[in-house]
């Protein structure tokens, strides 16, 4: 009678936890209340559960991490009785059978700043969840970090759109996204995470839903940026559990984040899942109007529900459509439509989600989503005008009202740059350079000064304007719009070398002003010519005047052009009498320095000038070995160049021709400038690279077999001629050589080390100039891999010649000594020897007398070297049958 009321007991106890068991899934959201300072924020807490369950909560606590909990009550569905017979104001949603939707809201007042995970435990975790060990045990805990930091403004948590409820088949792809948005704009990154029990805790034995059928292993994984979950695929009928964070970076630094604890049902199913066709992502120009169709598939005859959802739908001014247009059996198309206007530019791409169902009792989905860029328009009517050695550049306040100043981009010479539908600002590789930053929408003009330096004569200058917004956000770039100083200078346009030398010749030209005002400067005029004996102009000196004013060529006879760069510029003189004056310089112009550097059969020639103009290409000469003549050998965009194929040894010589440009009218073009002469010799200089090292430890014979890659097989530098081998009793001891090949091809060396077969090893490569590679990785050999040093438990020394020994087990290596002793069963000694062979007879070490049949006991310490290096005492123990 006592064990039927025990089992009756249990039973009960059994039939209650499941009875009680509901809850299935949940996360926690908060927003900032509007007009309550920096602290008060609304949570929320949504929660799934199963709806017939006695354990229904209308009421939760919630943990706000700041040393504070509260209850929190559930706030949607009608009023009514609850399965636990209590009357509730609110009993909850229901989604599906069986399921239902439970929303808890708060307003929490923090304290102050800081950061603080707000988290819930609820015991009742439902009962059977195949990948957490008797899941009805485990509480289910979810947590939310939220930053309160008044320098990174406002936050309100990532909000989720799509139900933490979902079905999936087995053998079919299961896909789940949460349908995550951030309201704030900020950027949002996925990441799973083992689901976690109270504490926050780790669940013990948890699994991912892939790897709980360990005879058919799949995939589950989420896509760090779309959210998009994929399991691939289940093979066993139940119910799942995971768990994701949905993480908040602002300013590339993580401020907060929701863990969503989520559950899927795996049934068998005899209809296959719809599919979403791709969706690709769009760019939109705020204010402009998109539209587009998306088209799902199913290949069994069901009606498809498709719907949309994601945070252009839930805009308050402007908000997107979607509406589902055609609904024919296995097909399905909806159109989503967003007239945009002007205020839900962001930095962020929308992403918009995209969920088809077959609309049946056990739903199949699909999900896709596509990411959506609303670009501000450009700024209008850009303006520039130079005044003095500054361009004054305006342009049309920004019709976006959220515009918080511009952004203007300079670079010299036209562009012909067309914006890309979907980049905002403008991009490197349109070769523009961001020069200043206003602040305020009104503020509609910048003047270009080059940061107080002076803008320089003779270049074009191009400028492009865009709008910028607080979240970083930048409009389209405004048309290009141009300037050029008025030519009231000289502007200097060549500085070539003519000869190498101690005093060398340098060719220097200008072209003359051209824009006087006469009524200033009424002339006549002259010019002084000032050389740097430096590339960058740092200590001028008079070298030379010309008369007139069209007297625009010099050359200089004693430029150290051999040993440095020089420099020039050209001062201009009103030489009116009674009147004379300088009227300005022109910009600083140095000379094409020409440097080679040898390397293994190549040259590699640089070539370096601080110019007004810009270089666009290079001309490379080589003088002729055999005429003496300088010929052209190649030509370049860029101011490096390699010479190859040439003979180690050899002594080669070069002069390179520069050809640049203004860009502007009037003025010469191209201009040609030649680099000074400068010659090298090649050489083999290159370090080898160097090997990766293996071992294989040969125990039986005591040595290591070490082998290596032939690095010039793999590595540019391809000039190892031979190797090194090192040798360490320990890796952080000092590696000694021990041996060598004469071969690149020779990677293999076999050592026995004298110490026993424990030991480190690392190898170099060496070129044919002596020339040292860094050391290869570091192995060392495992004594623990060879076979121990063992001893049998009997042997027969009767004379046949089999077993009339007892000896260890072959095949142990590394063994410096033992010492054993064999005793007899009154205790007495009958034999001990140090050698690790021990090679015992069955004699008396005392009478020299056969010892009786029977058992022996035997200690025996071994020394051997351990995984250190150093010798190590191993000690055994064991009995001997001695049979006869």
């Amino acid at each position: 009678m006592m064990k039927k009321n025990l089992l009756f007991l249990f039973a009960l106890v059994l039939w209650a936890n499941v009875f009680a068991t509901h809850q299935r899934a949940g996360e926690i959201t908060y927003r900032l209340v509007p007009g309550k300072g920096n602290f008060t924020y609304e949570v929320t807490v949504v929660t799934y559960s199963y709806a017939p369950s006695q354990a229904d909560r209308n009421v939760l606590e919630i943990d706000f991490g700041d040393g504070t909990k509260d209850t929190v009550y559930r706030i949607n569905g009608s009023s009514g009785i609850s399965p636990a017979g209590i009357f509730c104001n609110h009993l909850g949603e229901i989604v599906a059978t069986d399921i239902k939707r439970n929303i808890y809201k708060k307003v929490h007042v923090f304290a102050g700043q800081g950061s603080f995970k707000i988290s819930l435990t609820d015991p009742n975790r439902n009962y059977g969840i195949l990948n957490i060990p008797n899941s009805v045990e485990i509480p289910l805990y979810i947590e939310t970090l939220l930053t309160i930091n008044p320098f990174l403004g406002p936050i309100n948590s990532p909000q989720l759109q799509l139900p933490p409820i979902d079905n999936g088949c087995i053998n079919n792809i299961f896909r789940h996204n949460a349908g995550a948005y951030d309201p704030d704009g900020d950027s949002l990154s996925y990441k799973l995470v083992i689901c976690r029990t109270t504490g926050g805790v780790n669940i013990t034995g948890f699994k991912y839903p892939s790897e709980v059928d360990p005879d058919h292993p799949g995939t589950f994984i989420i896509d760090s940026k779309t959210g998009d979950i994929t399991w691939d695929k289940p093979t066993l009928q139940g119910e799942y559990n995971f768990a994701f964070l949905i993480e908040k970076w602002r300013n590339g630094v993580r401020i907060a984040y929701v863990t969503r604890d989520m559950q899927v049902t795996i049934t068998p199913c005899t209809n296959k899942a719809p599919s979403i066709d791709p969706v690709p992502d769009y760019c939109v120009m705020a204010g402009n109007a998109l539209a587009y169709n998306v088209t799902a598939h199913d290949t069994d005859p069901f009606k498809l529900i498709l719907t949309a959802t994601g945070s252009p739908l839930t805009l308050q001014t402007s908000p997107a459509t979607f509406v589902q247009t055609v609904q024919l059996a296995g097909s399905a198309t909806g159109t989503f439509t967003w007239k945009t206007g002007l205020s839900p530019i962001q930095k962020r791409p929308y992403q918009v989600y995209y969920k088809v169902s077959d609309g049946q009792t056990t739903a199949l989905t699909d999900i896709k989503s596509n990411f959506i860029s609303v670009i501000a328009p450009p700024p209008q009517n850009p303006l520039s005008v130079a005044i003095g050695r500054n361009i004054r550049v305006s342009w049309d306040q920004s019709i976006c009202p959220t515009a918080s100043g511009y952004n203007i981009y300079r670079r010299t010479g036209h562009s012909g740059y067309t914006p890309d539908v979907c980049t905002q600002g403008v991009p490197a590789g349109a070769g523009f350079e961001l020069i200043g930053t206003t602040q305020g929408i009104g503020i509609t003009t910048f003047t270009d000064d080059n940061k107080g330096k002076g803008l320089a004569h003779g270049l074009t200058y191009c400028y492009l304007i865009t709008a910028i917004f607080p979240d970083g956000a930048e409009s389209y770039p405004s048309i290009e719009t141009c300037a050029a100083l008025k030519k009231d200078l000289p502007v200097i346009t060549n500085v070539s070398i003519q000869t190498t030398a101690v005093q060398g010749k340098v060719f220097i030209a200008w072209s003359k002003p051209t824009e006087l005002n006469t009524t200033i400067t009424p002339g006549p005029y002259k010019y002084r010519i000032y050389r740097s004996n430096d590339m960058t102009g740092n200590s001028f000196t008079m070298i030379d005047s010309t008369a007139t004013i069209n007297d625009t060529t010099l050359i200089d006879l004693k430029a150290p052009t051999s040993s440095n760069g020089v420099s020039y510029r050209i001062e201009f003189i009103n030489n009116t009498p009674g009147n004379r004056f300088s009227v300005g310089y022109s910009e600083t112009a140095s000379s094409v320095r020409l440097n080679v550097t040898p390397g293994d059969k190549q040259l590699i020639l640089t070539m370096q000038a601080i110019v007004p103009w810009n270089n666009v290409k290079y001309i490379i000469y080589r003088r002729n070995l055999t005429t003496a003549v300088l010929d052209s050998i190649g030509l370049s965009t860029t101011p490096t160049y390699t010479d190859p194929n040439r003979v180690n040894g050899q002594n080669y010589c070069y002069v390179v021709k520069a050809l640049g440009t203004y860009g502007t009218s009037g003025i010469i073009d191209p201009l040609i400038n030649f680099s000074q002469e400068a010659c090298a010799i090649p050489t083999d200089n290159l370090i080898p690279c160097p090997p990766v090292l293996n071992i294989e430890t040969i125990c039986a014979e005591g040595k290591s077999k070490l082998t290596w890659n032939n690095p010039n097989r793999t590595c540019g530098s391809k000039t190892a001629k031979k190797y090194v081998l090192f040798y360490a009793l320990q890796s952080t001891d000092q590696f000694a050589r021990v041996d060598s090949t004469l071969s690149a091809t020779d990677t293999v060396i076999m050592h026995a080390p004298k110490d026993g077969i424990v030991g480190c090893y690392t190898v170099i490569s060496v070129n044919d100039k002596g020339v040292e590679s860094p050391k290869s990785n570091i192995v060392c050999a495992d004594p623990n891999g060879c076979p121990k040093y063992r001893l049998p438990n009997a042997f027969t020394p009767n004379g046949d010649e089999h077993n009339d020994k007892f000896r260890p087990y072959p095949g142990y290596s590394s063994v410096e000594k033992i010492n054993i002793r064999i005793f007899n069963r009154w205790g007495e000694l009958v034999f001990s020897t140090t050698d690790p062979s021990i090679n015992w007879d069955g004699k008396s070490k005392g009478t020299k007398q056969d010892c009786a049949e029977g058992v022996y006991f035997y200690t025996c310490e071994v020394f051997e070297p351990g995984t250190s290096g150093k010798i190590e005492k191993r000690v055994l123990k064991g009995a001997i049958h001695l049979l006869r």
